[in-house]
């Protein structure tokens, strides 16, 4: 049994997990924190919602990220930014495929998720808006990995890449 749960990542100068947008999570514990006021919390949890980061970002004035893991094969990951929107796409692409299945309504991955091109672009201007100046193909290249073997090891790359949290 892999890890299921949530991991979120803004920026401020007060703990996120005290702040309202993120007030239903209680229980969440500080993972991670980085120059510039990067924290990354913690949230285990295979059910439930940590929140919302559009209301993070508008709460904190700066670019927030979701990834909520799905038994260590996958990661959904949710972005949001004051400035440059939300987008979401997923790391571990065939096991997030196995995840959704053919379903009645015959909807694929990418009626759910942002293509890895797509992602990429979303990920480098929320990058820009952090500050952080992001190479596309570094990021394609978390977005079309394979979990190595855990999907919460992409999870990080990701964040090193954005230039949020060094690995």
């Amino acid at each position: 049994m892999g890890y299921w749960g949530y991991f979120v990542v803004g920026r401020g100068e007060r703990p996120l997990a005290e702040l309202d947008a993120l007030g239903g999570a209680e229980g969440m514990a500080l993972r991670d924190s980085a120059p510039g006021g990067w924290q990354v919390w913690e949230y285990p949890s295979g059910d439930g919602e940590v929140g919302n980061m559009n209301d993070l970002a508008r709460e904190t004035g700066a670019p927030a990220l979701f990834g909520y893991v799905m038994d260590s094969d996958c990661v959904v990951v949710e972005a949001a930014a004051p400035e440059s929107g939300a987008w979401t796409t997923c790391l571990a692409r065939a096991a997030m495929a196995g995840y959704l299945g053919a379903g009645d309504e015959g909807l694929t991955l990418e009626d759910y998720f942002l293509e890895p091109q797509d992602a990429a672009e979303r990920a480098v201007a929320w990058a820009a808006e952090a500050g952080h100046e992001v190479n596309a193909e570094s990021v394609i290249d978390v977005f079309t990995a394979d979990a190595d073997p855990l999907a919460e090891n992409l999870f990080f790359r990701l964040l090193d890449r954005l230039g949020v949290v060094p690995l």
